[in-house]
């Protein structure tokens, strides 16, 4: 199939175009390189030999998508693009509705208009906000804690509504849990902009010296150690996920969510733990108070996307950690 991905040249998206491209399809990425770097696409055709068409596009923007649908035949669009920062999101709520939401109903409008069915969503395990157990079963209610995360269950709402509606449409949302690691070459990783947002990228990056220590929120939680405990899942293998949702998008009407994560979750000062074991390395870090909407723990039950697309996480945290030291310590300053 013809995939459109859109934002992907980011963390995702890139490693997704990766694993489409092994699976046989022929992926065309829309990105405006916001939070991403036209570099990736050298390093995607390194590790494939494809050079993968590009559109140097906000998504956005109706008639850019437009002209992009008039040329290509797309069988199916992955949605990635879009603003991701918690924090960012408490502060610009207008900039993230906006980017979000009508990049959404900007596409949903070129699909119709052009005959594109299927349709896999880049969605978040942040739409369960502050949930009563764990773990995260895909039918337990939602809500959120900031912006990011209500842009991501509106587009939720907004896709299931369209899919109601055109019995055409297929629809695939993954609720992610927390990526991190990177391609075994090290050619592609994680690249974020200025302070890392998340804690893989933010011990990696103190690892290399370009940060002098980690910061760990809070220690008093009602976990094993006292620190949040999270769902960490390999970026490849997330991937992977993504491939398995196009397939069986393509087989079927109307809209169908998953968790994609381990099943597992891991508190903060066990990732912290593994990376210095697995890359035998010192990560110097301190105590600080919680952040305030921080949540104690967060893992998911994966079993839907196991029985019904066939999914499941193949690497495990010691994989994670080497993966993520390996794009760290090959590339210092990410793709600049």
């Amino acid at each position: 199939m013809k995939v459109l991905l859109t934002g992907g040249a980011g963390f995702i998206g890139s490693h997704t175009c990766v694993e489409l491209i092994n699976a046989g399809h022929e992926p065309v990425i829309a990105d405006n390189f916001d939070n991403s770097c036209p570099e990736v696409l050298n390093r995607i055709e390194e590790i494939t030999g494809r050079r993968v068409p590009l559109y140097e596009i906000d998504v956005c923007d109706g008639e850019s998508v437009g002209a992009m649908f008039e040329k290509e035949s797309f069988d199916a669009v992955i949605h990635f693009a879009g603003l991701k920062a918690v924090g960012e999101s408490c502060a610009l709520p207008l900039r993230y509705y906006r980017n979000n939401i009508d990049s959404t109903l900007t596409l949903l409008e070129a699909m119709a208009k052009y005959g594109v069915s299927n349709f896999v969503f880049s969605s978040s395990a942040t739409v369960y906000g502050v949930p009563e157990k764990v773990p995260l079963v895909e039918g337990m209610p939602t809500g959120c804690t900031n912006p990011y995360g209500w842009t991501k269950l509106m587009n939720e709402q907004i896709l299931t509504d369209a899919a109601a509606a055109d019995e055409r449409l297929s629809v695939v949302l993954l609720r992610y849990f927390n990526p991190i690691g990177a391609h075994e070459s090290g050619r592609l990783g994680e690249d974020p902009n200025g302070i890392p947002n998340n804690l893989m990228p933010y011990i990696t990056q103190v690892a290399a010296g370009k940060l002098e220590k980690l910061g760990v929120f809070g220690d008093d939680y009602p976990t094993r150690d006292g620190t949040g405990v999270r769902d960490y899942i390999h970026v490849v293998d997330l991937a992977k996920a993504h491939v398995k949702a196009i397939d069986y998008a393509a087989t079927r009407k109307g809209t169908e969510i998953f968790n994609i994560g381990t099943g597992t979750g891991y508190s903060v000062l066990e990732i912290v733990n593994a990376f210095m074991r697995v890359n035998d390395l010192t990560i110097p870090y301190e105590i600080k108070p919680r952040r305030a909407g921080d949540i104690a723990e967060c893992y998911a039950d994966a079993s839907k996307a196991r029985e019904i697309l066939g999914w499941q996480a193949e690497k495990d945290l010691d994989d994670m950690c080497r993966d993520s030291w390996n794009w760290q310590s090959k590339n210092k300053n990410g793709y600049k």
